[in-house]
């Protein structure tokens, strides 16, 4: 699980649909579907669940056992960065500075 598998996760369950995530994300289905089915195989649970199109709809959702993923992913992100922040911010000092844009006409 990185920062792109949850950023899909959080789109997938807004939204109730891969293609809709990939889209969102700016990926194709088949890497968006690629990478649920990765998810799905790392964790002991299943994370996303499918149901085929038809005449109700089809539909794809993300598991409690999903949702408890994400949550603690995401949990364990914010205490990371929130324990590197100094150090970050005195890294940044090393940078170049951004160079201002001009409008080419």
């Amino acid at each position: 699980m990185g920062p792109g598998k949850a950023e899909l996760l959080e789109k997938i369950e807004q939204s109730g649909s891969i293609s809709a995530a990939a889209r969102d994300m700016g990926m194709s289905y088949r890497r968006a579907w690629q990478l649920v089915e990765a998810i799905n195989k790392s964790f002991s649970q299943q994370v996303v669940v499918t149901a085929v199109g038809g005449h109700s709809g089809g539909g794809t959702r993300i598991t409690a056992f999903g949702q408890d993923v994400l949550a603690r992913f995401l949990d364990m992100e914010a205490k990371a960065s929130a324990s590197i922040a100094a150090d970050l911010r005195s890294y940044s000092e090393y940078l170049k500075a951004p160079k201002a844009q001009t409008r080419k006409r």
